[in-house]
């Protein structure tokens, strides 16, 4: 019963960091109605950007973070889920969701979905880094 307590407790952690981080801690780019700030995705044209061809469509990083938003609650669920319920079976099954959720995590920004095309942009340096690092840890863990 410890131990599902603290996996499951590490296992919410995690879920947490990959469902909030993309929003909170390691922002991927914003949509600005300007055009006044350079690190803004739409900032630029839209040949050499992640935007469409207006100003209002969303980077595709935007829908990356969304997806990890939902997953990353999944995660935090799966985790509670751990801690909630005490039969040796369950818990392999939920291990197993969270293992399987802690891939399509790593997929999402690096191969399903992506980000933006310009590799210097915020999503590239500072938030797929990050949500790799935590799935993996995640699907090791």
């Amino acid at each position: 019963m410890k131990r599902a307590i603290i996996f499951g407790s590490v296992i919410i952690i995690l879920g947490l960091l990959i469902a909030l981080g993309p929003k909170f801690l390691f922002k991927v780019c914003e949509t600005m109605a300007s055009t006044e700030n350079a690190e803004d995705c739409c900032a630029e044209t839209a040949k050499d950007s992640c935007c469409g061809p207006s100003k209002s469509d969303l980077p595709i990083c935007h829908w990356s973070a969304q997806a990890e938003i939902g997953i990353g609650f999944l995660i935090v669920s799966l985790g509670i889920c751990l801690i909630v319920f005490t039969d040796i079976k369950t818990h392999l099954g939920l291990f197993i969701g969270v293992f399987f959720s802690g891939i399509i995590t790593l997929f999402i920004p690096n191969a399903l979905i992506g980000g933006c095309s310009v590799k210097t942009m915020v999503c590239h340096k500072i938030a797929f880094p990050a949500l790799t690092v935590e799935s993996i840890l995640l699907v090791v863990f």
